[in-house]
């Protein structure tokens, strides 16, 4: 069927985005450029029946422009490492002492790893305006006080701390992953004389105890600064973040009540707020029915429909993405470059490459052209793919265009080649930033410190962790953890618990991540009290494990032949709270000892 080059010569006005239902699955029938289509509105599944005849007799061409507009997939010296990094390994022995809405969308999709699991998001480098010392020598006192669990505010009083908001704010973030020692530091900084918390310590201890779930505690600190006058928006939107992202959908809009009541006004970026918060939560259905219920109380904006959009291209669920797209042109609103980028990566998501491809093609054609941002999304999904060939087409295309490269999509394809084993692309890529003069980031580092993880090459990973402190970088407990996680898989045992040395001695917090490696690795050196010790040093501060790491945990006790150990646990446990756990490790410990029965039977 021929089609028009004047309808295709037509400013456009927006792209539209066609689905039609089958299968008990959704298929992206076609990208549309101008007004000719008549697509489904949110209400309806309907499709224009002449656009429909159109794309059936159309044969095996779904996309309403010509050759040229189609996209041509076609297949497409070493980094410096400096001598390993010793570790002061101790010995076996001795004890181990231890945004605007429209931005924010916009930097989850330029700053997401290609490893999903890959960049914890952890210490981006915050500027302290405390003294460092002052920090440390706080932090030290909490660290060791509060684990034998001693008097730890007593010897703060004698510490002769000169209090600051900067300095308590540096604490906490020292400690955002263990709350219950944050958050007796916090109760006690509220007592001091000549110390009061402002909105910035509130709203940071806020962060903490809502990531760890402690509503309770949450709502009781907001209306502690409700009743002082702090309250913020800011306060809200923590509040608001930390219900979504523990699927509490109702307590989430039950914070527009407590705005209420603190006298703050509702207004539209408030609500994108919750919406996206919600989007991010993958609670798309329940932000789209929020939505449709306060709509005609404000006037929606077009971050007010991207983040709507988010939220269903989180859940792969493309046909309300495309009623929201459609919705938001009839509306008025124009999809900017961050929408393009979301329903670009809602299409890859749900593995409709073919159909992002056309998306991606128009946005070139038509506008609005494609960013370094828009070109990473689309390379890292090949890259994950194991499609290199097609992502460095892609790559090429983009400096064509006169798209600077940045860090995250030259991590994106060293990733991809990495996990091919290509390293000698992985150098040439290293080399080609450092003569392009771009800047390598921890996140670059990260994955370079997974690629030789996953590669079980501890010594590389240590090299690479060197050059990241000397080119000024800050570790994060993400590179802890690989490093730990790296010497542990080798059977390198006393570098791993080096690792762990290293960062507590560089003032980072581990969280329930570098808990779980760290014992397990005592357990596999046969090191079984300590193993205990740091366990319950976990709960103790207010942390979760997952039940499947404790499950291999107790596993690993069994196989250390000694039920008692898990008895003495489970016990412990019981003190703590943790009554699932207990009776975990009680099981264990009665199937270990009838094991050793039925090894070795009393004659």
């Amino acid at each position: 069927m021929a089609l028009s080059l004047r309808k295709l010569q037509q400013p456009l006005k927006a792209v539209r985005i066609c689905f039609s239902q089958a299968d008990g699955g959704y298929k992206l029938l076609a990208v549309v450029s101008g007004e000719s289509a008549c697509v489904g509105r949110r209400g309806s599944n309907s499709l224009d029946v002449r656009l429909l005849n159109r794309l059936i007799h159309a044969g095996n061409r779904s996309c309403l422009y010509y050759n040229r507009y189609e996209v041509s997939l076609v297949s497409g010296s070493a980094l410096e490492l400096y001598d390993s990094f010793n570790f002061h390994a101790k010995g076996r022995t001795g004890d181990l002492n231890c945004r605007g809405f429209c931005s924010s969308v916009d930097s989850e999709t330029e700053s997401d790893s290609c490893d999903e699991d890959g960049g914890e998001g952890e210490n981006r480098g915050i500027e302290s305006k405390a003294e460092s010392g002052e920090v440390d020598r706080v932090c030290k006192v909490i660290d060791e006080l509060f684990a034998l669990d001693r008097n730890m505010e007593a010897v703060l009083d004698e510490c002769g701390i000169n209090l600051t908001s900067d300095l308590v704010m540096d604490v906490l973030e020292r400690f955002k992953h263990a709350r219950k020692p944050a958050f007796r530091f916090f109760c006690w900084a509220a007592q001091r004389p000549g110390y009061a918390h402002d909105s910035k310590t509130y709203n940071s201890m806020m962060s903490i105890l809502g990531k760890t779930r402690q509503f309770e505690t949450m709502v009781s600190v907001l209306e502690e600064m409700g009743e002082k006058g702090l309250l913020t928006i800011d306060t809200f939107a923590i509040a608001m973040r930390a219900f979504s992202a523990a699927k509490e959908r109702k307590k989430a809009i039950g914070v527009f009540e407590l705005m209420k009541k603190y006298k703050f006004k509702a207004g539209v970026e408030t609500i994108n707020c919750l919406l996206d918060a919600l989007g991010r939560a993958k609670l798309g259905k329940e932000a789209q029915v929020l939505f449709e219920k306060l709509e005609p109380r404000f006037e929606p904006n077009l971050q007010t429909y991207t983040v709507l959009l988010n939220g269903w291209c989180k859940v792969k669920n493309l046909l309300e993405a495309g009623k929201t797209w459609n919705e938001m042109i009839d509306k008025g609103f124009k999809p900017d470059l961050v929408a393009h980028s979301i329903m670009l990566e809602g299409l890859l998501r749900g593995n409709k490459q073919s159909d992002a491809i056309k998306l991606f093609e128009v946005m070139k054609a038509k506008g609005p052209p494609p960013n370094a941002k828009t070109y990473t999304v689309l390379i890292r999904y090949l890259c994950k793919h194991k499609k290199m060939g097609e992502a460095i087409t892609f790559f090429d295309e983009m400096l064509g265009r006169g798209c600077k490269p940045d860090v995250a999509i030259y991590t994106c394809l060293i990733t991809g080649y990495g996990n091919l084993k290509r390293m000698d692309q992985v150098y040439g890529l290293l080399n080609e930033m450092r003569e392009k003069g771009c800047v390598q980031d921890a996140q670059l580092y990260n994955a370079l410190i997974k690629l030789m993880t996953n590669r079980r090459m501890p010594h590389d990973a240590v090299r690479v962790y060197k050059k990241m402190v000397q080119n000024g970088l800050q570790p994060t407990i993400h590179t802890y953890n690989m490093l730990m996680k790296c010497f542990f898989m080798t059977n390198n045992h006393d570098l791993g618990f080096a690792v762990w040395e290293e960062m507590r001695l560089n003032g980072c917090c581990p969280d329930e991540n570098t808990y779980t490696i760290f014992i397990g690795g005592l357990i596999r050196e046969g090191r079984s009290a300590e193993a205990c010790k740091y366990l319950e040093e976990m709960i103790g501060k207010g942390m979760r494990a997952p039940q499947l790491d404790y499950n291999k945990f107790v596993a690993d006790f069994s196989r250390a032949g000694n039920p008692d150990i898990l008895m003495e646990l489970s016990q412990r446990m019981k003190i703590h709270g943790k009554f699932e756990i207990s009776d975990l490790f009680s099981r264990w410990a009665e199937m270990m000892k009838k094991s050793v029965k039925r090894r070795n039977p009393v004659h």
